[in-house]
């Protein structure tokens, strides 16, 4: 009997999600922080080289990767704190931690720091993991770590003052990598990913990441004095979970970084993507000093229930369609 029909979660599981977004949603009402939709179609979308969006066929609109656009929008027209529980699309091929299709938590904090953010990103994993009903030995420690520590740590460089035939050279040997036309970003996420990301807790922040992988955060010197992105992202059991910024408020700046990327784009021979000149419109009104950060909901899940493959805690997943 056939039974490609039935989904890929157990109901059992389906259950524990939906205790679990409920918890999500608790937190922020708790905080007094708006939950808000906004748009899954729009005519503009991520100009960010490593990110892929589905455009309708004969259509100028896009499925959007994240609700990060709009959001600030309505951050400049002056909501306040705010968040979004809901799906998003991105063409990374499927995987046991990626699903064309998944459910994304984002939220902005007017009037906090980036370490602040850590702190309520630590609050909210702290609050689902309590939510799920499996047992734990330990309690959940989330450690910190500089992006530079990690990689003096485990590769002996600093990342941020790296030559391009430096990394080379490191990529050829760890990863037994040759290539001529890498970028820098692009050899220290292969590091990262290869020999970094293996051997980091269970639970863990990185932050302040190079200027190049800045995005649509703020470059800021270190304590150092070295001029870094205030940004970081959240590894969960071996998983990038989470992925926050110091937000950029200079739209000059990021009009400045959006045609950077739309230029690298056609370099690469990418889709061409447009500016959002609506949201450059909103950082000339005036978005307020924040932090946001975007929160892959399925992946949080799995970590939660101890669960190695994203097609176990969504109801239909790729394969399932």
């Amino acid at each position: 009997m056939t039974t490609h029909w039935l989904p890929s979660a157990t109901l059992q599981t389906l259950r524990q999600r939906a205790k679990l977004l409920a918890a999500i949603r608790l937190f922020f009402a708790s905080r007094d922080v708006l939950e808000v939709e906004t748009p899954a179609l729009m005519p503009t979308t991520a100009t960010d080289i490593y990110i892929d969006s589905y455009r309708l066929a004969d259509s100028p609109l896009f499925l959007q990767t994240s609700p990060e656009f709009p959001l600030k929008r309505l951050l400049a027209a002056g909501s306040g704190s705010i968040f979004q529980l809901g799906k998003v699309f991105r063409q990374d091929a499927p995987s046991k931690r990626h699903n064309h299709e998944f459910t994304l938590c984002e939220w902005y904090r007017v009037g906090m720091n980036l370490a602040q953010l850590m702190d309520e990103v630590e609050a909210l994993v702290h609050t689902v993991f309590a939510a799920a009903d499996v047992p734990r030995g330990i309690a959940l420690k989330v450690e910190r770590f500089s992006y530079r520590t990690l990689f003096e740590t485990h590769l002996g460089i600093d990342p941020h003052g790296a030559t391009l035939d430096q990394l080379a050279l490191l990529a050829e040997r760890e990863l037994e990598l040759v290539a001529t036309d890498l970028s820098r970003t692009d050899y220290l996420q292969l590091l990262l990913s290869h020999c970094i990301e293996p051997n980091l807790p269970a639970a863990c922040f990185i932050f302040d990441y190079p200027v190049d992988q800045a995005a649509l955060a703020r470059i800021e010197e270190d304590d150092t004095g070295q001029l870094v992105a205030r940004r970081f992202e959240l590894f969960l059991a071996g998983m990038e979970v989470a992925n926050g910024y110091f937000e950029l408020l200079d739209e000059a700046e990021q009009r400045t970084r959006f045609e950077a990327d739309i230029a690298e784009r056609a370099r690469r021979g990418y889709d061409a993507v447009p500016l959002d000149e609506a949201l450059l419109a909103a950082l000339a009104a005036g978005m307020p000093e924040c932090s946001g950060v975007a929160l892959g909901v399925d992946r949080l899940v799995m970590a939660a229930l101890g669960i190695d493959d994203i097609a176990d805690v969504i109801a239909f997943s790729q394969i399932r369609r």
